[in-house]
């Protein structure tokens, strides 16, 4: 009696398993569902990378404004629903979303290999360069990246540029920090001696900061560094629809107007 009890046991929690992963198989088919009958979009992004996303002032209210931002509200468009953004910590991100607090995380992600085992990605939308940021008086000083070795070379905690600078500086010493303008206010009092911005991104702090400027130290990119936006995996309906509207901006060349719209209005918030 006790086999024939074992055996129903197991197929009892064979059948459990197999119900829970097809229950799980049945929510992330219908996250698109789930949104527009929520009518709102549930974004996680880090406001703290101009032009992509940043804070500025509206009508004397906080409101966060970017590039990604903009990619954002058209997605928004495109599923009929307001769109809401969760500020966060970048390394908190994709957290965020893979807890479900999140629907999508878009905050200049790169879509790494080690990414895409966890979760979903969009089709890449932007491919950054990865330039170097210094103090001016020091930018002949480090024209080359052999300059940069044993030197503290910072990086956004949770970002790709952490890897760049271990696998393209392996003899500089990294320093990760959550928030990049406190990676800009270590770099321009000396405790860091550079740090790795993406293109963009780098040209607005440089804009906003004249004591600083970018090296000529070249790094190389790759198109594991592109920008995507991360989703939860097998979200395949939603996929389909923010690809729609990622390939419908790029065919319009509406990516390139977004960043250089926002890094204007990123330069023109600085002056003030």
């Amino acid at each position: 009696m006790k086999k024939v009890f074992g055996l129903v046991g197991v197929a009892a929690l064979t059948f459990a398993l197999a119900a829970c992963g097809s229950s799980d198989k049945k929510e992330s088919s219908n996250q698109l569902k789930q949104i527009q009958d929520a009518k709102v979009l549930k974004v996680a992004t880090s406001a703290d990378f101009a032009p992509f996303e940043f804070h500025t002032k509206v009508n004397g209210k906080d409101k966060i404004v970017g590039a990604d931002v903009d990619l954002a509200n058209e997605i928004g468009k495109e599923l009929g629903v307001k769109v809401e953004f969760m500020d966060m910590e970048f390394n908190a991100v994709l957290t965020a979303l893979d807890q479900g607090k999140a629907d999508v995380a878009i905050s200049g992600i790169s879509a790494t290999d080690k990414r895409k085992k966890t979760f979903d990605f969009s089709e890449n939308y932007f491919v950054p360069e990865q330039l170097v940021v210094v103090k001016k008086e020091n930018a002949e000083k480090y024209a080359d990246v052999k300059a940069l070795a044993d030197k503290k070379v910072g990086a956004q905690k949770g970002s790709v540029q952490e890897s760049v600078v271990t696998s393209q500086l392996p003899k500089a010493q990294l320093v990760s920090l959550a928030k990049v303008p406190n990676l800009i206010v270590e770099v321009k009092q000396g405790s860091l001696d550079a740090l790795v911005l993406e293109s963009a991104v780098a040209k607005s702090y440089v804009e906003q900061n004249p004591e600083l400027a970018i090296a000529d130290a070249k790094l190389k990119s790759s198109d594991n560094e592109s920008y995507a936006i991360a989703l939860k995996k097998d979200s395949k309906e939603l996929k389909a629809k923010i690809n729609k509207v990622i390939n419908k901006l790029k065919d319009e060349d509406k990516i390139n107007e977004f960043i250089e719209k926002n890094t204007e209005l990123a330069d023109k918030q600085a002056s003030k």
